[in-house]
């Protein structure tokens, strides 16, 4: 494996589970130290740092709600204390619900808008207070829904079509500090999110399976690849870029 992101220190939020946790496990393989954010699932979270461990890499797990002002700067605080500035941030906290337009209350809307936006806008915000000097590199983890038309998806979507607008606006501000943004959009990845959600065993992921190029959706080691290569000197010259992994689902 390749050791391209030698040790810089990556912040991995949401990365207990799923599409989290194999980017975690990706970029320490690719020689990162990691700190594993977490909301809830200690136990979760600190069977990825043993896994990351077990291959010979470095990782923390830090409890924090991205939702929370304190909780954040307690994360930063901790991250730095333990590892030093930071070089990779990854914004993939997230939360999504389908509610039908007549169901939509306030509590739906701030839980996910809190999450999935300003969460991600406050990580970032209070991370690169501690990037280091020559930069580094923000990758937000957006979704195909940003621009797809669900039904019942309208809370989400917007949510993350938000996501694809921080990444070009930050990507513009960000640029002269040589901090690059860019955000991967995902398809439908099997994880354990989406068992809970029944979303597997739904007519829904059948059609989206009939509607994608490639003929199946996603796991999480689909994604993690791209983020490393993302994060890492190969993709020097590109910001404010929003990159679909999808299987050609748009």
């Amino acid at each position: 494996m390749s050791q391209r992101l030698k040790d810089k220190i990556a912040l991995v939020t949401g990365a207990s589970k799923g599409i989290g946790a194999a980017i975690a496990k990706q970029l320490a393989l690719e020689g990162a130290r990691v700190i594993v954010n977490y909301a809830s699932s200690k136990e979760d979270a600190e069977k990825v740092v043993a896994e990351i461990v077990k291959k010979g890499g470095k990782a923390i797990a830090i409890q924090a709600n991205v939702a929370k002002e304190k909780d954040v700067e307690s994360l930063i605080t901790q991250s730095v204390k333990a590892f030093g500035n930071i070089d990779i941030l990854v914004n993939n906290a997230g939360v999504y619900e389908f509610i039908p337009l007549e169901d939509v209350t306030s509590q739906a809307y701030h839980k996910m808008f809190d999450i999935n936006v300003f969460g991600l806008l406050m990580v970032t915000k209070e991370a690169i207070k501690h990037f280091n000097p020559i930069g580094g590199s923000i990758i937000n983890i957006g979704s195909v829904a940003s621009t797809k038309a669900l039904a019942h998806g309208s809370v989400y979507c917007a949510t993350k079509a938000s996501v694809d607008a921080i990444t070009r606006c930050l990507g513009a501000e960000l640029g002269p500090r040589n901090i690059r943004v860019n955000s991967i959009n995902p398809g439908m990845v099997e994880t354990e999110g989406t068992h809970h959600a029944g979303i597997i065993d739904s007519d829904f992921k059948m059609k989206t399976e009939q509607e994608t190029p490639l003929g199946h959706i996603g796991l999480p080691k689909d994604i993690a690849p791209a983020v490393a290569f993302i994060a890492s000197e190969d993709a020097s010259w590109i910001t404010g870029e929003t990159l679909f992994i999808s299987g050609g689902n748009r």
